[in-house]
C-alpha cells in the first residue's frame, strides 16, 4: 500500500495581495490596537478621509477598551484576530475568533498556520511595511517608503499602538492623499 503525503505550502496560503481584476485596490491595516492614545486618531482620519480598512487588534487591547473595539466595527471597519497578548505561542489557535488572523511580525510554523486554515480562517500578511513603529522613521520617510513599494493589491500595514503614536498620525493622511492621487481604491480584507 502507498501512503499520500500531502503538505502544506505557506507559500500559497499566505495571501501577500489581493488584486481586483480592472481596479487599482489598495487594502491599509493597522496592527496592535486599539489603544486611546492612537485607534481614535486613526479613526478620525479615515472617517474625514473616506476610507475603511482592516484592524488586526490584540486581545487583551479589546478587553481593556471595549468602546474602542465597538467603534471600530460601528464605523464599518474589518477586524481581525492578531492574538490576545501579540504572543502566538499564547494563543488557542483553533479557537481564534475573527475570519483572518494576522500573526504578530508575521512570523508563524506551518503547524500553526495549519491550525488556522484547517478551521477555515485565512491569515493575512503584507507586502508594504511602514515601519512607523520605529522611531527613526519619519512621516516623509514612511511616505515615500509606501510610494516605492505599492502596487495593485498591496496590504499596506501600519500600527495603530502607543509605540507608533508619533509616525502613524502624521503619516496617515499623506499616504491616503497620494493613493487616492494615484486613482487607487481602498477595500478591506
Amino acid at each position: 500500500a502507498t501512503t499520500e503525503i500531502y503538505t502544506l505550502s505557506l507559500h500559497d496560503a499566505l495571501p501577500i495581495c489581493k488584486k481586483i481584476p480592472g481596479r487599482k485596490v489598495v487594502y491599509l491595516t493597522f496592527d496592535d490596537g486599539p489603544v486611546p492614545e492612537t485607534t481614535p486618531y486613526v479613526l478620525d482620519i479615515l472617517k474625514e478621509e473616506g476610507v475603511h480598512a482592516t484592524f488586526f487588534m490584540v486581545g487583551r487591547n479589546i478587553a481593556r477598551y471595549p468602546e474602542l473595539y465597538h467603534r471600530v466595527k460601528t464605523e464599518g471597519h474589518t477586524i481581525g484576530d492578531h492574538t490576545f497578548d501579540h504572543k502566538i505561542e499564547n494563543t488557542d489557535l483553533e479557537k481564534t475568533n475573527p475570519l483572518l488572523f494576522r500573526p504578530p511580525h508575521g512570523r508563524i510554523t506551518p503547524w500553526q498556520a495549519y491550525k488556522i486554515l484547517k478551521n477555515g480562517r485565512y491569515i493575512v500578511l503584507w507586502d508594504v511595511m511602514t515601519h512607523d513603529w520605529d522611531k527613526s522613521y519619519t512621516p516623509e520617510r514612511i511616505l515615500q517608503r509606501v510610494k516605492r513599494k505599492t502596487r495593485n493589491g498591496s496590504i499596506i500595514i501600519c500600527h495603530d499602538s502607543v509605540k507608533s503614536h508619533n509616525q502613524t498620525l502624521p503619516a496617515l493622511r499623506p499616504i491616503i492623499q497620494w493613493l487616492k492621487k494615484e486613482m487607487y481604491e481602498f477595500e478591506t480584507l
